[in-house]
């Protein structure tokens, strides 16, 4: 393949494709909503709380990697109900582990926001 070199309309494109992706989910999918959700809800605790850096830093690396593990999962649905509009075992197997994996991403990304946050809270009341 030929090496096209850098060119600004094509990233500009790619980057056109990776919003509308982000569109998509957004739109389409009721989980990818909680957690965008979820997001918008830790940000204003954030704002509120008065995150330091670090804790901001954090906050942003979970957050977004819950945000990305729904986007790779969403996406390994969609690919697998192309293939096999069908019920088979193996793909079914195949959404599952991506499902986990987004629920692995969260439980952490939970209990992230509940060392960050629980401390802050008690001291609001104590």
């Amino acid at each position: 393949m030929k090496n096209k070199g850098i060119s600004l309309k094509r990233l500009i494109k790619s980057f056109g494709y990776a919003f509308n992706g982000l569109r998509l989910m957004i739109i389409q999918e009721q989980n990818a909503k909680l957690h965008l959700l979820a997001v918008l809800l830790v940000v204003v605790a954030g704002l509120y709380f008065q995150l330091l850096a670090f804790e901001w830093i954090v906050v942003i690396i979970v957050s977004g990697s819950v945000l990305a593990a729904e986007a790779f999962n969403t996406s390994i649905e969609a690919l697998s109900n192309a293939i096999s509009p069908e019920f088979d075992k193996k793909i079914k197997h195949v959404k599952d582990f991506a499902a986990g994996a987004v629920l692995i991403v969260s439980l952490t990304s939970v209990i992230v926001g509940l060392v960050i946050f629980v401390p802050k809270i008690i001291a609001m009341f104590g």
